[in-house]
């Protein structure tokens, strides 16, 4: 993957150009050009968009008595380098509100990109999620499997420029990992017991994700190495018995409350000293479903939106299942109760302003999934590291705009329109509100 041609990124609505040059200019990109400076006046653009997260704007009030406090604090008037961004991300400590995004088995996510990501996300000491199906499709890592696809591979790239304390490896496990025992093999490995024993590793149990919510992994493979995995994958002839290409179909799992309630338990009881993830599709019943994750003990829930995930999908399925982001964070926004519960996010993220509006719905943090690729496939030794640079101040300044100095203090009223209110009993949001009143 080089250049204009690393694949899928246009058809899934990522602003390449713009993610490139952050990857080359870092902090920089974050501003207008230079060129520009002093003779082209700004702010008459307003780009339209169905996308509902698009569609908030931040409103930073006139009266702020958090910078008031902050002011009293410093002992003189605060600035946007007084933001604090440390967070911790699903019991892990990082040094902003994002993480690395997992990338499965699949060649979209080329194999040089995701090693060059997990070593910069160690750099820079952010939690990076380990994808789907890596071990079934191109093994663990040990004596005999030595290549940078295996999930081994991974780690060690993350953990060479990792800070002690700080970030974390996060294992998924779809259907077919849990076949080969992936967990049981991160958890007792000596090559990681020095993140366990720091309290830096936690398992995803994989839900689903927003490439494809509601179906497994799918990718397409030569009948060679189709026939390599026969028999713990379906294959589908759909490009015709004389292709020398084959569908390959993963389960995606069949989930209740209380399948998914076991689960977790399981997690737990199996795997006591790892944090335990969740993540899910954006499904209609989301908001449930991460409150019936917390309720059961998870440490993390992530939702990816429609726009999320970087894996193979149809096309109808890109295009027309899976709520947006927005309507997600909308329907979590309107549960219930304290926002003391970690969710992470994930979905176009390669923007500040995309991750305040998802930090000010009740997110904790952001992933960076597609936009760490096409940084990394800039610049494999510092294109992540810049386009972090840019989001971090973007982050300082527009979370400083609202008054405030820790990305946890961001709320719903720092976003208009505020999402809607949640259903009340007896009320059908399909029915037309007059004739809710006869």
């Amino acid at each position: 993957m080089t250049g204009t041609d690393a694949p899928g990124l246009h058809a899934r609505g990522l602003p390449e150009q713009a993610v490139r040059e952050r990857a080359r200019l870092g902090a920089a990109a974050a501003f207008p050009s230079e060129a520009h400076y002093g003779h082209t006046l700004f702010g008459a653009e307003q780009a339209l968009s169905t996308d509902p997260l698009e569609q908030l704007r931040i409103t930073p009030p006139v009266f702020m008595p958090q910078r008031l406090e902050k002011l009293i604090e410093l002992g003189r008037e605060p600035l946007h380098t007084d933001v604090v961004l440390d967070t911790v991300v699903g019991g892990l400590r990082s040094t902003l509100p994002l993480y690395l995004s997992a990338f499965g088995s699949t060649k979209a996510a080329g194999t040089d990109q995701v090693f060059a990501a997990s070593r910069q996300a160690g750099r820079l000491g952010i939690p990076m999620v380990i994808g789907e199906n890596i071990v079934p499709m191109a093994g663990y890592g040990r004596a005999g499997e030595q290549t940078r696809r295996t999930a081994l591979a991974r780690i060690a790239a993350y953990l060479e420029e990792l800070p002690y304390g700080l970030g974390g490896v996060v294992v998924q496990q779809s259907t077919e990992d849990a076949d080969a025992e992936v967990w049981n093999l991160v958890y007792s490995d000596p090559g990681t017991r020095e993140l366990l024993e720091s309290g830096r590793l936690a398992f995803e149990l994989k839900v689903g994700q927003g490439a494809k919510p509601g179906l497994g992994g799918m990718t397409v493979l030569d009948r060679a190495a189709a026939a390599k995995v026969d028999e713990q994958f379906a294959l589908d002839e759909v490009f015709g018995p004389d292709a020398d290409r084959v569908l390959r179909c993963s389960s995606p799992g069949t989930f209740t409350e209380e399948i998914l309630r076991q689960q977790i338990r399981l997690m737990r009881n199996n795997y006591p000293r790892a944090k335990v993830w969740v993540k899910l599709h954006p499904g209609r019943d989301v908001a449930h479903a991460a409150a019936t994750a917390w309720a059961a003990g998870a440490d993390s829930v992530t939702v990816d939106g429609a726009e999320g995930g970087t894996g193979w999908a149809p096309v109808a399925s890109i295009a027309h299942v899976g709520l947006p982001l927005g309507e997600c964070l909308a329907r979590l926004a309107a549960r219930p109760g304290p926002r003391t519960d970690c969710l992470l996010v994930s979905g176009r993220m390669w923007e500040g302003s995309r991750v305040v509006k998802s930090l000010a719905l009740g997110a904790t943090a952001a992933g960076l999934g597609r936009a760490a690729l096409v940084a990394t496939d800039e610049d494999p030794e510092a294109g992540l590291t810049r386009l972090v640079e840019a989001l971090a101040l973007e982050l300082r300044l527009l979370i400083s705009a609202v008054g405030k100095y820790t990305p946890a203090a961001l709320s719903l009223e720092d976003v208009w329109p505020l999402p809607a209110p949640p259903a009340v009993p007896g009320f059908d949001p399909r029915v037309p509100e007059v004739l809710h009143h006869g």
